[in-house]
């Protein structure tokens, strides 16, 4: 057990001299009205002030992906942006993806194709993989392998996790050189 020493005057001061700043946001469709401190990041204010901790920390430098989240449909790293920056946007968390108990078709591939192995990095994978979705840029698995680069799984489910994507997408199987498979019943040139 952790005892915190009693709080001081002069501690009481200091906490009440820190600023704090309004913050209006979608929040995986409700509406939040906050205030924070100039410094919290969005990571921080999903993790520990919202208590939405299907967002992970992982490296906290925008280098593994576990806290990507979408923000006006777009996928970002949640912990590179200060919440206020989010001022009047729409935020989607993992936690927002399935629509009540119905889970998003994203979620169900990757339960499919057990593309979810450990955990940890399935939230950030999930946003990112919707987030590359409504991007419309990849029309191949090499290019969804590309796109989804930056989101890291320790426990190497990437061909799982390019499987539930694909499958989602649509997308042809590749050859054993990347190049797509022509339909089934037509010649390529």
């Amino acid at each position: 057990m952790h005892i915190h020493p009693p709080a001081t005057p002069l501690a009481a001061s200091a906490r009440a001299s820190i600023p704090l700043y309004p913050l209006s946001v979608h929040i995986n469709g409700v509406q939040q009205h906050l205030y924070v401190e100039a410094w919290v990041s969005l990571l921080d204010l999903l993790r520990d002030r919202l208590m939405l901790t299907g967002t992970k920390k992982g490296c906290d430098h925008g280098q593994c992906g576990a806290c990507t989240v979408l923000v006006d449909g777009k996928r970002i790293n949640a912990c590179l942006t200060l919440a206020l920056m989010q001022e009047g946007r729409s935020i989607n968390t993992v936690e927002g993806l399935a629509d009540s108990a119905v889970l998003h078709p994203l979620q169900r591939a990757f339960i499919a194709h057990d593309a979810f192995q450990c955990g940890y990095c399935t939230p950030g994978q999930l946003c990112s993989g919707v987030g590359m979705i409504a991007e419309g840029q990849a029309h191949t698995r090499a290019q969804v392998r590309e796109l989804m680069s930056g989101n890291l799984c320790r426990c190497g489910a990437y061909r799982q996790i390019v499987a539930a994507l694909a499958e989602v997408m649509q997308l042809p199987p590749d050859n054993e050189d990347g190049s797509v498979q022509a339909p089934a019943g037509k010649v390529s040139a």
